[in-house]
């Protein structure tokens, strides 16, 4: 069941983003003001399980752009559709949002992500060398979302 965090899911979130994101992962203080609606444009949907939060998205919708910020998924909840399932709301609040495209950033060398968005309809669009904190490169890709420029 997808669903919007709430509070109380700061310290789950956090936990997997820690498991699926290792050193880079975002703080307790990030993720809390994310869920809190410190940062109004941002969204925190997750995923639950047997009430356990098994997955989660972040993402901002401004204006026409939307930014997918997160999908993370728990090593044993994987392969059972709930990336595909969050990005799909994603998808639908920021068209909802009137949002023309969706962008977001991938590491270089994350081929597994890099081909479910392809395969989700995302195009890369740029690269953005030592993006990340470790000096990896970032692939930026974008999907349409309506007629227009996107």
């Amino acid at each position: 069941m997808i669903r919007e965090a709430t509070a109380a899911d700061a310290d789950a979130i956090h936990r997997l983003e820690a498991e699926c994101m290792g050193p880079l992962a975002w703080s307790r203080t990030l993720v809390e003001a994310g869920v809190c609606g410190d940062v109004p444009t941002v969204h925190y949907l997750v995923v639950e399980e047997d009430g356990e939060v098994v997955a989660y998205a972040a993402a901002s919708i401004v204006a026409d752009i939307a930014e997918l910020q997160r999908i993370a998924v728990l090593p044993g909840a994987r392969r059972r559709g709930h990336a595909r399932a969050l990005l799909d709301e994603v998808l639908r609040r920021a068209r909802e949002g009137r949002a023309d495209r969706l962008l977001l950033e991938v590491r270089e060398g994350n081929h597994e992500a890099h081909a479910f968005y392809a395969a989700t309809g995302f195009v890369e669009v740029d690269r953005r060398p030592r993006y990340y904190r470790d000096g990896a490169t970032a692939i930026v890709m974008r999907r349409g979302l309506s007629g227009g420029c996107g």
